[in-house]
C-alpha cells in the first residue's frame, strides 16, 4: 500500500534512488549535526533519525518538483546542456535554503546539541550540494533513458502501424468479395454471351493490374484513374444492370493533375455499400470537377433500411493520405438527398510544399 501510494508520485527507479540513499544520508548527517552521541544514546537516535526522515522527505519533495518544473521547461534531447545546467542552479539555490532550515529545526531541540550558526550549516550544506549534483545527474539520466524508450515504443509502433496500413492496402487491392462477384458474373456470361465473356476478362485484368501497381505510388494522374474507372464501372454494370448509373464530366484540361491512387474507387463502392438500387430506382453517382481545381463525387442518397455495419475506414484512410502529401482535405457534403465528397486535385508544387 505504500509502496502504491508513492509510485503515484516517484517513479520505480527515484524510489530504488532513495532507498539507496537513506542509508548513508541519515548516520552521516546526524553525526554532523549531533555528532558521536547520535551513535551511543537511543532517545538521540530516535529523535535525530525522526527529523532526519522529515526533513529529508520534505526536501525530496521540494527538489523533485523543481527538477521536474525544469525538465518541463527544457525537455527536447537537444536542450539537454540548458536543462541540466538550469537544473543545477535552481537545486543548489533550494540546497542553501533547505540546509538552512533544517538547521534552525535541529536547532529548536536543546537535547539535540546542534547551534543555529554557520558552523554547522556549512557542513550539511556541503553534504546536501553532492547529494543533489547526484540526484539532478540521476533524474536526468532516468529522463533521458525514458524518453528514448518512449521514442523507440513510437517507432515500434509506427512500423507495426506502417505494416498493417500495407496488409490494409494489400487487402483492398485483391477484395476478394470483389473477385468473388465477378467471378459469377463471369460464370453468368461465358454461357449467355462469350463475345462479352471476353470483354470482361479483358476488362477485370485492366482493373486487378491498376490495383496491383496503387500501392507504388502515392499520386496518379487523373487521366490514369478515369481510364481505371472507365473498366471498374463497365464490371459493375454488368453486374448491377441498369440499377447503377455512373456518369464522367471532366473536362481533359484536368487530366494533368493528380490525386492517391483509387480514390475514385474508394468513393464509389462505399456509395454502393451504403445505399439500395434497383432498375426502378438506380443508384446515380456523378463525378465532375469544378473550376477551382476540385472532383466532386456525388450520389443520389438511398440509405438502406437494414443500416449496413460498416465503419467509415476507407474514408478515413483516403481523407488521411491527402492530409500526409498536402496542405489540403477533403471534404464531406451531405444533404436530404444527396451525399458527396469533392477532393482536391494535387500539382507537383502543392504535394512539395507539404
Amino acid at each position: 500500500m505504500v509502496y502504491r501510494r508513492l509510485s503515484t508520485f516517484f517513479s520505480k527507479w527515484e524510489i530504488l534512488y532513495h532507498l539507496f540513499m537513506i542509508p548513508i544520508i541519515f548516520p552521516i548527517g546526524n553525526y554532523y549535526f549531533i555528532g558521536s552521541r547520535y551513535f551511543t544514546e537511543w532517545w538521540v537516535f530516535v529523535l535525530g533519525t525522526l527529523l532526519v526522515f522529515l526533513l529529508y522527505s520534505f526536501s525530496v519533495v521540494v527538489l523533485t518538483l523543481a527538477i521536474r518544473w525544469v525538465i518541463r521547461r527544457y525537455p527536447a534531447a537537444q536542450q539537454a546542456t540548458e536543462r541540466t545546467l538550469t537544473m543545477l542552479v535552481v537545486v543548489s539555490g533550494l540546497t542553501v535554503a533547505l540546509a538552512i532550515f533544517s538547521v534552525f529545526i535541529y536547532s529548536l531541540f536543546p537535547t539535540l546539541g546542534t547551534q543555529f550558526n554557520w558552523k554547522s550549516i556549512r557542513p550539511i550544506l556541503i553534504l546536501g550540494l553532492v547529494f543533489d549534483l547526484f540526484l539532478c545527474t540521476m533524474l536526468d539520466v532516468f529522463y533521458i533513458y525514458t524518453q528514448w524508450q518512449q521514442d523507440l515504443n513510437e517507432n515500434e509502433q509506427l512500423k507495426r502501424e506502417a505494416l498493417q496500413n500495407r496488409l490494409n492496402a494489400l487487402k483492398m487491392q485483391i477484395n476478394p468479395h470483389f473477385l468473388f462477384n465477378s467471378l459469377n458474373s463471369l460464370s453468368s456470361l461465358i454461357s449467355e454471351d462469350r463475345r462479352r465473356a471476353e470483354r470482361f476478362v479483358d476488362e477485370l485484368a485492366k482493373v486487378y493490374r491498376y490495383m496491383l501497381q496503387a500501392h507504388n505510388h502515392s499520386l496518379v494522374p487523373l487521366e490514369s484513374e478515369l481510364d481505371f474507372l472507365v473498366s471498374y464501372s463497365s464490371l459493375l454494370n454488368t453486374r448491377y444492370g441498369y440499377s447503377l448509373r455512373i456518369d464522367l464530366c471532366i473536362d481533359p484540361i484536368y487530366y494533368a493533375y493528380s490525386l492517391p491512387p483509387l480514390s475514385l474507387q474508394t468513393l464509389i463502392d462505399n456509395a454502393i455499400k451504403h445505399n439500395t438500387m434497383s432498375p426502378a430506382k438506380p443508384l446515380a453517382i456523378s463525378i465532375r470537377a469544378t473550376q477551382n481545381k476540385r472532383l466532386i463525387v456525388q450520389n443520389t442518397l438511398q440509405r438502406k433500411v437494414v443500416r449496413v455495419a460498416m465503419t467509415q475506414a476507407k474514408l478515413s484512410d483516403l481523407a488521411l493520405k491527402y492530409r500526409l502529401i498536402s496542405d489540403t482535405d477533403l471534404r464531406v457534403i451531405e444533404t436530404d438527398t444527396h451525399f458527396g465528397v469533392t477532393l482536391p486535385l494535387l500539382t507537383i508544387p502543392q504535394v512539395a510544399k507539404a
